[in-house]
């Protein structure tokens, strides 16, 4: 009997399963990484589609191309797309992928369940995108769905709080799942405080995303009761506040700013060190600074609000509290900059990502801190100075770090070396189109031009065309990415274990590409040593 079993469980174990069945019922950590990730990058590249219809119609004031309701249809779906389709969910790839490596696990702790909170994505996104071709179209509300507009909107709004759900309830499973793998399946010798910097930035990560996409559930729900059951939440003619809304939106939305940009910082912080050839400098301080960034987001949300008539104790309130998260975040960055200090720096496809992120960031945050000011924020809000500032903090920020990911750990995945000269060619194009992109929209922001607008007056006309340039040079430039991705996985340079030469952790010990099923058996002390994880001196015990 125990002979039969024992075969059973090493079929269990053998190669994946070809074919279809591979994909749809795997429960492999690594596969379902992978899903993510091209599901990310299939989103990515229909948000930006939908960028470059906002872009085309910008490009010169007149109504050129699409009408106002479709304008606003694609500013609305852009930004549900990047946000929920794009960006979290490659996030989530990279922690399937990396997060059981990282810490020598067999695999996430719940696997089955994995499974699940992935195929939810499809669906919920396959909903979204029909609504394009409902009658009234789109929801055309702009991404935060405000009351009025979200209760008066047509039917489509109802497909996007559907919708929502979906997402909520896969992202919230894959949130449990990853703190079940992170506190209960390290390898003997991986404490908290040895845990790579990605894993911690990912468990405070996850917690956000169970104490916050609950709330956006709820006032999603809140919507739909006014809409169809009789209520009154948003509506002021039943007794209801639309500015109700927005205190329960931003509650959930200020921490999403976070859960979009925390995994980044995990990144960021893999990949300096390894690069600069030297241990990230203030590991704790920057444990403890992610953890102060994520309490601190919870505390800081109505300023997306002062220009709702807030009384100016809370407007204090909430412009000092918003201040006091520039403290934990200049710690990081600092940090970043002194690893870079001295450090024996080259500048692969990953490295150059990973710098402009630092100074790219750092442009978005300090125009953050503008907007956190209340007076001053009375002349930029709805304006596109908030749109370059918060384009500055997601595309050089949580996109360039995906990207920087993808280059770095493209290896590891698929066993083949990247081309580094293309890869540096698309970080150049990107870095540039960028900044073409997002820079000349801070003059816009402050001469006036408000947001969400498809026709404005002569006076923005030359800045919206530099943007709208810059867009399309972008938008070009990740088709070679496209491109790069695909080559890689088709076949290159093979890669050696280690691939960087700086690299440590646990996940470069193992052959490239990484075995179907990794750690089978906790990593021993000098798999541990070798990670960097264990002082030479304990290697031999």
């Amino acid at each position: 009997m125990s002979h039969a079993t024992t075969a059973s469980h090493d079929d269990l174990h053998a190669a994946p399963p070809r074919g279809l069945s591979r994909w749809l019922f795997t429960t492999n950590h690594k596969d379902i990484g992978t899903l993510y990730l091209l599901f990310s990058l299939l989103m990515f590249l229909v948000g930006g589609t939908m960028a470059l219809v906002v872009r085309a119609e910008l490009f010169q004031p007149g109504l050129q191309f699409v009408d106002p309701l479709f304008f606003n249809q694609m500013t609305t779906m852009h930004a549900l797309i990047m946000i929920f389709g794009a960006v979290m969910p490659a996030f989530t790839g990279l922690a399937n992928w990396l997060i059981p490596m990282m810490i020598g696990a067999p695999d996430m702790a719940l696997p089955r369940m994995n499974n699940w909170s992935f195929w939810i994505l499809p669906f919920a996104f396959t909903l979204l995108l029909s609504t394009l071709f409902m009658e009234g179209g789109a929801p055309a509300g702009g991404w935060t769905m405000y009351a009025p507009l979200s209760v008066q909107g047509p039917p489509s709004i109802d497909f996007l709080i559907l919708a929502i759900h979906m997402m909520g309830i896969s992202s919230i499973m894959g949130a449990i799942n990853v703190i079940a793998t992170i506190l209960n399946l390290r390898a003997p010798g991986v404490t908290l405080m040895k845990m790579p910097l990605f894993v911690w930035t990912w468990l405070i990560t996850a917690y956000l995303l169970i104490a916050v996409m609950p709330v956006l559930a709820g006032v999603v729900t809140m919507t739909l009761t006014d809409r169809h059951f009789g209520t009154s939440f948003f509506d002021a003619a039943g007794g209801g506040d639309p500015i109700l809304f927005q205190h329960i939106f931003w509650f959930f939305g200020h921490p999403e700013v976070y859960i979009l940009i925390l995994p980044a910082f995990g990144i960021i912080s893999q990949i300096i060190p390894t690069f600069a050839r030297k241990p990230l400098f203030g590991y704790s301080s920057m444990v403890y600074a992610t953890a102060s960034i994520a309490f601190l987001s919870f505390i800081v949300w109505a300023h997306h609000m002062f220009t709702v008539g807030m009384p100016v104790a809370g407007q204090l309130f909430f412009m000092y509290s918003t201040m006091l998260i520039a403290v934990p975040t200049g710690v990081k960055v600092f940090n970043w900059v002194a690893t870079m200090w001295r450090g024996a720096m080259t500048f692969e496809t990953p490295m150059l990502f990973a710098i402009a992120f630092v100074f790219l960031f750092t442009i978005g945050g300090f125009s953050g801190l503008m907007l956190a000011i209340a007076p001053a924020d009375y002349q930029y809000h709805d304006t596109y100075f908030v749109v370059a500032h918060f384009h500055y903090v997601l595309v050089p920020g949580a996109v360039f770090s995906i990207m920087a990911a993808a280059y770095f750990w493209l290896p590891k995945w698929t066993g083949h070396q990247y081309n580094e000269t293309l890869g540096k060619i698309h970080f150049w194009l990107s870095a540039i189109s960028v900044n073409i992109t997002f820079f000349p929209q801070h003059f816009l922001g402050l001469a006036g031009m408000p947001r969400r607008i498809p026709d404005y007056s002569l006076q923005f006309a030359g800045f919206n065309e530099i943007s709208s340039v810059g867009a399309f040079l972008f938008g070009l430039s990740q088709l070679l990415f496209v491109y790069i991705v695909i080559k890689t996985i088709r076949g290159g340079e093979p890669a050696t274990a280690q691939v960087w030469e700086g690299a440590r952790g646990l996940e470069w010990t193992v052959p490239s590409p990484a075995p179907y099923h990794t750690f089978a058996t906790a990593p021993d002390n000098k798999a541990m040593s070798a990670a960097g994880m264990l002082p030479a001196a304990e290697a031999g015990h």
